[in-house]
């Protein structure tokens, strides 16, 4: 008995201007994804990040009130490294992320703001692949992003945006979801991977405190790794995968 074959991935779009990002965590788009961007950003497209929370959960030692400016700023620099200027926090709180119409509102909020075309967001699902358990706050987001994708353009969904100056914004396109089991779509990482690589070293702080393993080593290693599985899907070359959701 043979394995079924995997399917071929497809490119994505290239018919658009605006991205916006939204996750739950400093790092989780460069852990997925800043390839791409990297990519995207060097072809003159404007992207944009939001994030839910400051990150001020995720490490041990380091005491909430002093781990989320740091966090920040790391988030920060690791954005300007692949040509991403504009980041923003929603402020709810790290690790108790709740799925809802605030968290809906917030997001469609932002959406309404940078009015873009792709909408990129993480893994929405209770695993990885079936693996592993995924944390309740990338579930709330990601669900909470495809969901905000629709509310930001219907004018009757959080009016009080639109008494604040939001008008609705109907022009997203597609939601792009970052490290599915079931992704679609994707990108070639080859332009944009030595970037990714300095992008996500920038969490120095984190990473020293997840690995024991010299942090280049470590980050090369996940990100060349995860973009050389995906390329077996994409005509051999590196690639970052998506699965895209048409609106």
């Amino acid at each position: 008995m043979t394995e079924p074959k995997s399917t071929r991935l497809q490119p994505m779009p290239d018919d658009w201007r605006r991205a916006l990002a939204v996750v739950a965590h400093p790092d989780d788009l460069e852990y997925g994804c800043s390839a791409a961007i990297a990519a995207w950003t060097d072809e003159g497209r404007e992207i944009a990040y939001v994030l839910a929370t400051r990150g001020e959960a995720g490490i041990d030692t380091i005491a909430p009130e002093q781990c989320g400016p740091l966090r920040e700023r790391e988030q920060r620099a690791s954005a300007a490294v692949v040509g991403v200027s504009e980041v923003e926090f929603l402020d709810h709180k790290d690790g108790v992320i709740e799925y809802g119409t605030a968290l809906r509102r917030d997001i469609a909020a932002a959406i309404r703001r940078h009015r873009p075309e792709l909408v990129i967001t993480l893994n929405h699902r209770d695993t990885w692949g079936g693996v592993a358990w995924n944390t309740p706050d990338h579930v709330a987001v990601g669900r909470a992003t495809l969901d905000a994708a629709g509310d930001a353009g219907n004018r009757w969904i959080f009016p009080e945006l639109t008494e604040q100056g939001l008008d609705p914004w109907d022009g997203v396109r597609w939601v792009a979801v970052a490290g599915s089991s079931t992704p679609t779509h994707a990108v070639d990482a080859t332009p944009g991977m030595e970037r990714a690589v300095r992008s996500l070293l920038e969490h120095r702080t984190y990473i020293e405190v997840l690995t024991d393993e010299d942090p280049e080593t470590y980050v090369r290693g996940f990100l060349t790794q995860h973009a050389e599985a995906t390329g077996e899907r994409f005509g051999g070359r590196p690639a970052v995968a998506f699965e895209l959701f048409g609106r």
